[in-house]
């Protein structure tokens, strides 16, 4: 009897025992089926799919097509200004002091080389031009006199020293003569009726280089010094893009490379240019060097001076590439869209799944695309309304976490 109840106390407690167990393998279970529920909802959660009828699709003028490759160029950006080379800028000063009588430009208009800009009267103008015909006229006596004396003394009739004093007096006012004359052609004054006698009251200013008067910094009556500044005159013909490019990308420009440029005054204007010279040396603040571009279409209102912001095109590599609005960044991390139709109760539906990958260089709206692993053959890419996918997106996880 005492070992009985040994033996039922015994199945009691080994039943306890199994029990237990049992419970602590439910729990197990159910605690797996739960993470992987929780795992399931968290994966619903991420960037995944997207779903569209064929009516939606058509409607929002989706394009899809394989991902395409495209002669993409590196860019450098620029800053700077427009310039013209020394030699077609030109400052007008006055040649010999003098007042100004009259102005025949005023600031914008073109002129050529060689035109009137202004009037100067002033005694010491009428001074020079007597002392030139005085000049003159004593030269040509003494050209005379030189041709006698040595006449005479080749025939052996006159003396050897009043030769050479006459020669020497000669040569002396060919000098002034000659001083004067180069004075009188930085006037523009026709020398040759100067000779005649004839005396200009009012000196002519003359533009030396064509172009454009860009500033007249005189007014009529003012006394002018020969140093002082006039006229300033720009060819804009020859105007051109001087840029400034850092030292971190100077290593991938080049002469030759094309540059497309804009300017405040013009901002829808689409401008460009090619790199003809590329400096040796770099300025220290900031450190960059400059860069200079003959602009291609030069038009009326390139002004020297202008600022510019340009993109240097440093490369041209062909590359996997989509327009800018078939890539969409979320969290930082940029995504594209693969599509697929498939039939669905006998109407077509479109599956877009979102992929992760990089970009690389842009141009003209188009985006490098470095694929993270490689797309199956075939496959179509949306090239527009990423924006639009990765919203629809979006509100689809936000309605399955509710």
């Amino acid at each position: 009897m005492k070992n009985q109840i040994i033996y039922i106390l015994a199945l009691f407690l080994f039943g306890i025992s199994i029990a237990g167990c049992d419970s602590k393998s439910t729990e197990k279970e159910n605690k797996l089926n739960d993470k992987s529920e929780e795992e399931s909802a968290h994966k619903e959660e991420g960037i995944s799919s997207l779903h569209l009828s064929n009516l939606k699709f058509e409607s929002l003028g989706i394009k899809v097509d394989s991902l395409p490759t495209r002669s993409l160029s590196g860019i450098v950006e620029a800053n700077g200004q427009l310039e013209v080379p020394p030699q077609h800028e030109a400052t007008v000063t006055g040649i010999l002091g003098a007042n100004v009588t009259s102005i025949k430009v005023i600031e914008g208009d073109k002129v050529k080389k060689g035109q009137v800009l202004a009037f100067l009267s002033h005694p010491n103008l009428t001074n020079l031009q007597s002392n030139y015909i005085k000049a003159y006229s004593q030269f040509q006596y003494l050209e005379k006199e030189m041709q006698r004396q040595k006449r005479l003394y080749d025939e052996e009739v006159g003396s050897g020293k009043d030769y050479q004093e006459t020669l020497a007096n000669y040569q002396s006012m060919n000098g002034e003569v000659k001083g004067y004359e180069a004075q009188l052609k930085q006037l523009s004054l026709n020398i040759e009726k100067i000779q005649d006698g004839e005396i200009y009251q009012y000196v002519p200013v003359v533009s030396p280089i064509n172009g454009f008067i860009e500033k007249v910094k005189v007014q009529i009556g003012q006394y002018v010094e020969p140093q002082t500044e006039m006229f300033i005159i720009v060819n804009t013909e020859h105007v051109h893009a001087d840029l400034m490019v850092f030292e971190k990308d100077v290593h991938k420009v080049e002469v030759g490379q094309q540059i497309k440029f804009s300017v405040a005054s013009a901002p829808g204007a689409d401008l460009s240019a090619k790199i003809y010279s590329v400096g040796k040396k770099f300025e220290q603040n900031p450190k960059a060097v400059h860069v200079h571009a003959e602009i291609d279409q030069k038009e009326n209102f390139l002004i020297p001076g202008m600022y510019i912001t340009a993109r240097i095109e440093t490369s041209n590599t062909e590359v996997m590439a989509l327009p800018e609005e078939a890539i969409i960044e979320e969290e930082g991390k940029p995504y594209i869209f693969t599509a697929k139709s498939h039939q669905e109760g006998g109407k077509t539906e479109w599956t877009f799944d979102a992929i992760e990958v990089r970009t690389g260089i842009s141009a003209d709206g188009w985006v490098e695309i470095k694929l993270l692993k490689p797309l199956p053959e075939g496959t179509l890419v949306a090239w527009s309304d990423a924006y639009y996918l990765i919203s629809e997106m979006n509100k689809s996880k936000a309605s399955h976490s509710h």
